[in-house]
Order: structure tokens, then C-alpha cells, then sequence
């Protein structure tokens, strides 16, 4: 599917980031959902996960959920490298393509907030939602802006990204860039790394579901006939979009892999420290069957929040549980957001 064209675009200015590099001119794209009231205490916001775009996210919100945009201003900020916003493929040289600067969370929650801020006022949030990177955004927005963040709900994600999620994703990265149609980066727009990013959706498949989703075969309540068609029609199809760009999901890739709320200045490293720090109530929703982030890794972190919780997913559909993909699993998703909600913050 083509990127969505219905959204914003919010000028940053000058951004300085963690690695050192500075994005100028910088443009963050969001899309809104219902009306920010008069004294601006009605904020949801709900960052992207790896690869989406704002529409990814509209599976969670609507009349009657939780989310609900006749009730809730929601704002959807498409994060930094995802193509809408400034990323390698839309910058120009001499900072285009493998030379964009790295971007880590605390980067994606500071161009975020100067959004909320400087464009709406606002001071506020009464919850911060997000699945899988999104998540990553949830814990961060926590870590760094305390006082502004009075619910969290981060779904199928962790606040630091494990070792083991970290050999997926560096097996990703392994296998695009040795396509040799990759060229370190500077890749032909009509020569795309193009069986690259076809291995890229053969792993991809292998960590983005379960074992119980193969062996049953749910494949075919999505419409594939067999486990070929499924690898191919939806695994390769979604992979090879060509608003896709190979330079943005690595630059997306490394944010992920380098994922650490204990990375915000002033921690030092120190996650747990970090976590100690979050103030608001914290509900994780990770999946029984995840294979990226495990309910251990969230189990292990609400330890150090104040008021964590966790709540597991029981599902087979693994990490796509938090992605809006099974009716079952959206329900869980947006009982928990309810209750959170109504809980005094």
C-alpha cells in the first residue's frame, strides 16, 4: 500500500540528536483525531511503530473504544526515519541516504514534544500509547517528560531492547546491505536491493508470529492458501512497497536496536534508574507469544516503576497481537486502555 498523503507536517527547525548530529530544517509529520478542548487536559498520543505509518494506528481508535476521538484529542506523530517525517529519503545530500545522522527515542520524544508544545500548548497527557518501537516511544515520553505523562500503556515493546531481539535485527541488517544492489546505501532509485529486502521479509517472518500461528495455519483466516502464498503475498508484498525505503528502515533498525530509556541524559546507562523514575501508572501489554519482546522483558521492568503492571496477551497471532491484526487480541488491547483510563492519574 501507497503512504498515506492525509497528514501534517510540523516544522522542528534545528534538532539537536544524542549522536551529535544536528537535523536542520526538520519536519515532523502527525495526523489528529477528534478536538483538543479548551484547557488542553484531553491529550492522547500514540507514536508509530517500525516501518508504519500514522494510518497503522487507526485500528485503536474510533466511537466507542477507548481511544475515542468524540472524547480525546489524539495525536499520531509519524516517528523520524519513517519516510513521512525527515528521514534519509527525503533529505538531501549531504546528509541523504546512509549519511542521515543516528536517531535514538529520546530524539523521537524530543521532536514530539516540541510539537505538542509549541503547536498546541499542550501540558498534559493523559495517556501515551504505542506498540512495538511505539512502545519504546511510551517508555521514553515516561522517562523524559514526567510531569507531562499521566498514563502509559506500551504494547508488544520493551523500555530496553534485549540481546536476543538484537540478533534479529542485526540479521536484518546483514542481509539487506549484502545485496549487492544495496551499494553501501547509495543504491539507484530504478535498482533497489530489491532480493535483499525479499530475504529481509523471509526472516521477518520467522520472529513476527509464533510457532502455534504456523502450526495452525491462521495464515488462511488472512486469505492465503498455503505457507508459500503467505511468505510471498503478504510477507514480500508488504516488504518490497516502494515507499518503503531500504536507507529508512536501517536508519529505523538502529533506533530499535539501541533502544535504552537508561540512555536519557542524566541516567547514564543506568535503565533501571530510569524506570525507578517514571511517575505515572504503567500498564505493559506484551504477548504470550512474542518472540521479540517476551512477557519477562516487561515482567522484569515493572519491577523498578512505581505503579507497573503488566497484563499478557494470551494469543497466538505473537508480536502482531499489539498491531491491530486479530479481533480478539484488539479487544484485550482496548479493555486494558479503558481501565487505565478511567483510573484516577
Amino acid at each position: 500500500m501507497p503512504a498515506p498523503t492525509d497528514h501534517e507536517l510540523f516544522d522542528l527547525g534545528d534538532l539537536p540528536l544524542q549522536s551529535g548530529g544536528t537535523l536542520r530544517g526538520a519536519q515532523l509529520a502527525y495526523k489528529t483525531y477528534g478536538t483538543l478542548n479548551a484547557d488542553r487536559s484531553n491529550v492522547i498520543v500514540h507514536p508509530t511503530w517500525f516501518s508504519a505509518w500514522h494510518d497503522a494506528n487507526e485500528w485503536s481508535i474510533g466511537p466507542g473504544l477507548a481511544c475515542d476521538p468524540e472524547r480525546y484529542f489524539i495525536v499520531v506523530p509519524n516517528q523520524l526515519n519513517n519516510g513521512l517525517s525527515t528521514s534519509p529519503s527525503t533529505t538531501p545530500p549531504p546528509f541523504d541516504g546512509p549519511h542521515f545522522p543516528r536517531v535514538t527515542f529520546h530524539d523521537q520524544v524530543e521532536a514530539q514534544h516540541r510539537l505538542l508544545t509549541q503547536q498546541w500548548g499542550i501540558e498534559s497527557i493523559e495517556l501515551v500509547l504505542g506498540s512495538s518501537m511505539g512502545a519504546g516511544q511510551t517508555y521514553q515520553w515516561a522517562v523524559s517528560h514526567p510531569e507531562m505523562v499521566r498514563r502509559a500503556a506500551p504494547i508488544v515493546g520493551s523500555s530496553r531492547t534485549s540481546e536476543h531481539n538484537q540478533v534479529f535485527l542485526k540479521s536484518l541488517r546483514a542481509t539487506l546491505t549484502l545485496d549487492p544492489a544495496f551499494r553501501g546505501g547509495e543504491y539507484s532509485p530504478d535498482a533497489r536491493p530489491t532480493a535483499g529486502m525479499r530475504a529481509f521479509a523471509r526472516i521477518y517472518a520467522g520472529w513476527g508470529l509464533s510457532q502455534a500461528f504456523y502450526w495452525q495455519r491462521e495464515y488462511r483466516t488472512m486469505g492465503y492458501s498455503s505457507l508459500e502464498d503467505f511468505l510471498v503475498g503478504f510477507w514480500e508484498g508488504f516488504w518490497l512497497d516502494e515507499d518503503r525505503d531500504p536507507n529508512n528502515l536501517l536508519a529505523m533498525l538502529w533506533t530499535w536496536e539501541n533502544g535504552d530509556v537508561g540512555r536519557t541524559p542524566g541516567f547514564d546507562g543506568d535503565t533501571e534508574a530510569a524506570l525507578r523514575s517514571i511517575r505515572c501508572p504503567v500498564v505493559a501489554m506484551p504477548a504470550r507469544t512474542d518472540l521479540y519482546f517476551p512477557p519477562e522483558d516487561e515482567q522484569w521492568a515493572s519491577q523498578f516503576i512505581e505503579q507497573g503492571e503488566v497484563r499478557v496477551i494470551d494469543t497466538i497471532w505473537g508480536h502482531f497481537a499489539g498491531l491491530g491484526m486479530n479481533a480478539a487480541d484488539n479487544a484485550f488491547v482496548d479493555r486494558t486502555l479503558a481501565e487505565l483510563l478511567d483510573r484516577p492519574a
